[in-house]
């Protein structure tokens, strides 16, 4: 394992927003991963979460590849995903089960696959539950990535970023085996994510890691730990085109530490339609913008193109 981080720690219901919104500009500028405490998601609901999850996870084989996913959501068993992709590995050793909304245009275009409820009663009230509360969150916290780049609080949906409901939960099972010949196992290989932000929930389990310097050689992995009732939040790939290059995407994985590790990642993305190009407040006539724009659609279909056995596409 690496050395520890200590990352910031955002107070979601702080009624100065303007403070607030400069500690997100840090943290988003030094790590590009920070802690989000008192976000008003309960720990009941976050812990319900896990636990139907596990349930799922624990279903025979034929029973969840029923819920095979097509394009991204349902689910994908163990080495599916390779998101390294020079990594000689066979894939990552995890399983997910990705769902998003149910309304909208995505969500009819593209229906999700749940658990038959005499198998899992609970478990569809609970992660629709879970979406809602996550979903105001994310929203609440873009005005304040919104701020923190001296732009309206709005401005994220003016854009159209939020149009539909494009966000999507991955509920993900590490299986914690390692390697015997003593190698390094990832349950996530090194990536960055591909999309606006991330919020992460997790068991408590160590093995998330982060790299600050992503140009360097070697690389340099230090250790998150999971901080009970906390969001981890992390900056994709595209905020940082947004941003010019300004906040970070930062690299990170998950290593292997000899146990099971569960997780529910949040993906706020944005509005496939959405035109992603870099904001007036972050370029200049003596730094222009690095990144061309591009529509989150095409964007995403060739990002997951490259990590995803048998991508399809038609998600």
């Amino acid at each position: 394992m690496g050395t520890a981080l200590k990352l910031p720690i955002i107070d979601l219901s702080s009624p100065e927003k303007l403070s607030t919104s400069r500690l997100i500009r840090q943290a988003c500028l030094d790590h590009g991963f920070f802690y989000l405490t008192n976000h008003g998601v309960s720990e009941e609901l976050m812990e319900g979460v896990l636990i139907e999850s596990k349930k799922l996870f624990s279903l025979p084989l034929v029973e969840k590849m029923v819920m095979a996913r097509h394009g991204f959501r349902g689910y994908s068993p163990l080495y599916d995903e390779k998101l390294e992709s020079s990594s000689t590995s066979i894939g990552d050793s995890k399983e997910m089960f990705t769902f998003g909304s149910s309304e909208g245009v995505l969500g009819q275009l593209y229906p999700n696959k749940w658990p038959l409820e005499e198998l899992l009663p609970l478990w569809r009230p609970t992660m629709e539950c879970y979406y809602k509360n996550v979903m105001d969150v994310g929203k609440k916290l873009f005005g304040l990535v919104a701020l923190a780049l001296n732009l309206k609080e709005n401005y994220f949906e003016q854009v159209g970023a939020f149009n539909d409901q494009a966000a999507v939960v991955r509920l993900l099972r590490y299986s914690g085996e390692s390697n015997s010949s003593g190698e390094e196992t990832c349950g996530a290989s090194a990536h960055s994510d591909f999309g606006m932000i991330t919020l992460l929930a997790t068991d408590g389990v160590a093995g998330l890691q982060v790299c600050r310097d992503k140009d360097k050689e070697p690389k340099v992995w230090e250790d998150v730990a999971g901080i009970k009732g906390t969001f981890v939040v992390n900056i994709g790939d595209l905020m940082e085109r947004w941003t010019n290059g300004l906040f970070r995407s930062t690299l990170h994985r998950v290593v292997s530490v000899g146990k099971e590790r569960y997780s529910v990642a949040v993906f706020v993305d944005p509005d496939p339609n959405c035109v992603v190009e870099c904001l007036e407040s972050c370029c200049s006539e003596t730094y222009p913008p690095r990144f061309p724009p591009v529509r989150a659609r095409d964007y995403f279909h060739e990002r997951f193109s490259q990590t995803l056995a048998s991508y399809s596409g038609s998600d």
